[in-house]
C-alpha cells in the first residue's frame, strides 16, 4: 500500500515532525510504502476563487493557479491512503495545510465517486504544541474535509506536548493498522 504522509510544519524537530515520523514508521513496519511530503518546501498559494468563484476546479477538476499544487495533486491522486499531520494554529490546520486542502477540496469534492479520496482511508493528526488549545476544533475541520472529498475517516488523533509520548505510539500504531487493515 502506498501511503502519502503530508507534514504541514516548517519545524523539522517539533511535535508535528515527530508525529509524521511515527506515522511513517508504522506504515513501513506493516510493509507499506511511504512518501513523505513536507509542505513547507512547496509553493502552494491559496485558492483564488477564480472566475465565477470556481474556475476550472469545478469543470475540469484542476486548479488554474499555477504553482506546486499541480504536482502535489498528482501525487495525492496516486496514493492509496493519506496521513495528514498538521500543527494547530488558532484551532485550524497550518496555513500550508489549509492552502493545499482547500484547493484539493475544490478539485476533488465535486467529482462524486471519481474523487481520488472516495473510500480511501485518511488519518488526520492535529499536533497542538504551545498551549495545547485548538486541537479538537482543528480535528473537526479535518473531519469535515475528509467528508467533503469522500474519504474514509480511518483515525483522527489529537496530540499535545503533554500527551506526546503515548500519542506518538498511537500514531505509529495507526500507521501500522492503516496498512494491515487496508492491504499491504
Amino acid at each position: 500500500m502506498k501511503v502519502l504522509v503530508l507534514m504541514a510544519s516548517p519545524n523539522l524537530d517539533g511535535l508535528t515532525a515527530a508525529c509524521a515520523q511515527a506515522a511513517g514508521e508504522g506504515v513501513r513496519e506493516a510493509g507499506g510504502q511511504v512518501e513523505e511530503i513536507r509542505l513547507a518546501e512547496y509553493e502552494i498559494g491559496r485558492c483564488a476563487a477564480c472566475g465565477d468563484g470556481w474556475g476550472t476546479c469545478r469543470s475540469e477538476h484542476a486548479c488554474q493557479v499555477q504553482d506546486d499544487f499541480q504536482a502535489l495533486h498528482a501525487r495525492v491522486r496516486q496514493a492509496e491512503a493519506l496521513v495528514i499531520v498538521t500543527p494547530v494554529y488558532w484551532g485550524d490546520p497550518s496555513e500550508p495545510a489549509k492552502a493545499l486542502l482547500d484547493r484539493l477540496r475544490r478539485c476533488e469534492a465535486l467529482r462524486e465517486a471519481e474523487s481520488c479520496f472516495a473510500g480511501r482511508p485518511v488519518v488526520a493528526v492535529a499536533a497542538a504544541g504551545g498551549s495545547g488549545n485548538g486541537m479538537v476544533a482543528c480535528l473537526a475541520g479535518l473531519e469535515r474535509w475528509i467528508d467533503h472529498v469522500r474519504g474514509r475517516k480511518f483515525d483522527l488523533i489529537g496530540v499535545n506536548r503533554w500527551s506526546r509520548a503515548y500519542k506518538l505510539a498511537a500514531i505509529r500504531s495507526a500507521g501500522q493498522a492503516l496498512v494491515e487493515q487496508n492491504g499491504a
